[in-house]
């Protein structure tokens, strides 16, 4: 490995010099700084992690709190993860990647031990027990969610209010009066996951504005599930003819199901799905939708961060508008056609 004095002497210069530019602690005319990040790319030199962090008091890492449930979308979850990790790099900090259920003790871990420099959190519940950790440490913060008291926190998402607005306002516009929303598993609901809630909030909300009835079940995903969530549903609301999915898993066996008992896609009933654009491309039917922007978020979350580690970020909470997308799955309502 080639060390900082190998760099020092390629250069023409001190090994105090060399570790003044790599860490910014003195200032270092132009062109023996050029001077030296020259020899350091010519060499092919990497600091040492540990010394550069004794040196600098950072670790130039971003810890990213993940946890990986068994009732949430996996690809999703990853997609953004893989969005901060690259994001962080092209900043010159890597990702510390926690997937643990450990709440406040992940806080506590890395705030007590110094493991990061800064801290994103995603899947975050409306009344989120690592909230109050978060407020009291001097540790920059993003969350990847809403909570339901943004107060002293930085926040990005969708805005999962307006993308349930939104749906509504589609299925009404074709006519379709009595609606169903096939959610996430009951256990997301039970944790009062902000995404989830703020969904069916928006969606009701204006559908009430609209004249709609609305029917939402919990779904765990997977056919059988599914089939006795939809036996249940036009039990309960036979003219139902408008589907509104956010529930990944439940996709197309929902598409399968309405097919074995006759009910064509869009022609008697519409399905619009809340995920991202690969599923809704890739369906039995193509489906409408609105596209959940992983990538999108999760380069935000850093941006954001890392304002924040260089001492001009400020509290915000910043909402991607949605964006629905009209494919092949949704159509006016048999009674409007």
């Amino acid at each position: 490995m080639v060390t900082l004095a190998e760099v020092a002497q390629h250069a023409g210069v001190s090994a105090s010099t060399v570790s003044y530019v790599l860490s910014g602690k003195r200032s270092i005319s132009a062109n023996t700084r050029q001077r030296v990040e020259q020899s350091i790319q010519e060499l092919g030199y990497h600091p040492n992690a540990g010394a550069r962090a004794l040196a600098s008091s950072r670790s130039n890492i971003i810890a990213l709190m993940v946890p990986l449930r068994t009732d949430m979308y996996v690809p999703v979850m990853m997609e953004i993860a893989i969005a901060v990790a690259t994001t962080a790099r092209n900043h010159g900090y890597d990702v510390l990647l926690l997937t643990g259920e450990e709440g406040p003790d992940a806080v506590r871990r890395v705030t007590g031990s110094g493991l990061a420099d800064a801290m994103i959190l995603m899947d975050v519940e409306l009344d989120d027990e690592r909230l109050p950790l978060l407020r009291e440490t001097d540790r920059p913060s993003v969350l990847i969610g809403l909570p339901a008291d943004t107060s002293g926190l930085t926040c990005v998402d969708l805005d999962f209010g307006a993308t349930g607005a939104l749906c509504a306002e589609h299925l009404a516009m074709l006519g379709h009066r009595d609606i169903a929303v096939i959610g996430e598993a009951p256990a997301v609901y039970e944790r009062h996951t902000g995404f989830a809630e703020r969904t069916l909030d928006g969606l009701r909300s204006r559908s009430r504005e609209l004249g709609l009835r609305v029917l939402h079940r919990p779904c765990e995903g997977g056919y059988d599930a599914m089939a006795v969530t939809l036996a249940r549903i036009l039990d309960e609301r036979p003219a139902t003819t408008g589907f509104v999915v956010q529930n990944e898993s439940a996709v197309e066996p929902l598409l399968a199901l309405l097919r074995q008992q006759g009910r064509a896609v869009p022609e008697d009933v519409s399905v619009i799905a809340i995920c991202p654009d690969q599923v809704a491309t890739q369906a039995s039917v193509r489906l409408t939708s609105v596209a959940i922007p992983a990538q999108e978020m999760g380069r935000h979350a850093v941006e954001q961060l890392i304002a924040k580690l260089d001492g001009h970020g400020e509290d915000e909470v910043a909402l991607i508008a949605p964006e629905l997308t009209v494919r092949a799955s949704t159509g006016p309502a048999p009674s409007a056609s």
